[in-house]
């Protein structure tokens, strides 16, 4: 009798499991945000590609979907992981707003300057790369430039009620100086200026903040 069994080595008799879609099971949420944080922060939320953050992130683009839905609300959630991580608040251990703000610039200085990401702000490049997201996105982002602003008023406001900042100081502008300064630093440093050169920065700025004897 003729043997009609199928050998066990042909290859077009194996059933080949499909692999398995969507996030591994080891998916690190916060590992990808961070990583997809280092590409937007280098190339701008137009440059990365879809295939830029996917290679970062270790994950296959519907990986990408199932997790965050789309590019731009990916970038969103990194806005909001940056924010958490580099933190924008007035330095409220510090005693007199002088203080804070200065203390506030110099963390600055070496965050913008610092090594294991790309140099700059994050905010700032997301600013003038993201031209063509929607309304919301240019909402979100136009907020969080506002927060840094909006902290150090009130932390100027406070020491002109305290008295270490003259009474009759105009808050808002002067925090509206100091933040103009902060934008010019983050473009310094993308520019490649050094940690030293900021802190010079921050010296020549410092010397204009009113104080009692102005």
């Amino acid at each position: 009798m003729k043997n009609t069994a199928t050998p066990i080595d042909d290859v077009t008799a194996v059933a080949i499991p499909p692999k398995p879609r969507g996030r591994p099971r080891s998916f690190d949420r916060e590992a990808a945000l961070d990583a997809a944080m280092q590409v937007f922060w280098e190339k701008g939320f137009e440059g990365a590609s879809i295939s830029d953050l996917t290679s970062a992130m270790n994950v296959n683009p519907p990986s990408l979907y199932a997790a965050f839905g789309d590019k731009e609300t990916l970038f969103l959630a990194t806005i909001e992981h940056y924010a958490k991580s580099r933190s924008d608040q007035m330095c409220p251990e510090q005693k007199t707003a002088r203080e804070a703000v200065e203390t506030y610039l110099r963390f600055k200085a070496d965050i913008l300057t610092g090594a294991g990401h790309p140099r700059g702000c994050l905010l700032m490049v997301a600013f003038f790369t993201a031209t063509s997201a929607s309304p919301k996105l240019q909402a979100v982002l136009a907020t969080k430039r506002t927060e840094a602003r909006e902290n150090m008023k009130e932390r100027i406001k406070r020491g002109i009620k305290d008295g270490d900042v003259p009474v009759g100081t105009d808050a808002s502008e002067l925090a509206d100086f100091y933040t103009t300064i902060l934008g010019g630093m983050a473009q310094q440093a993308r520019d490649g200026a050094t940690t030293r050169t900021l802190h010079a920065v921050v010296d020549r700025a410092m010397t204009l903040f009113p104080s009692k004897s102005n």
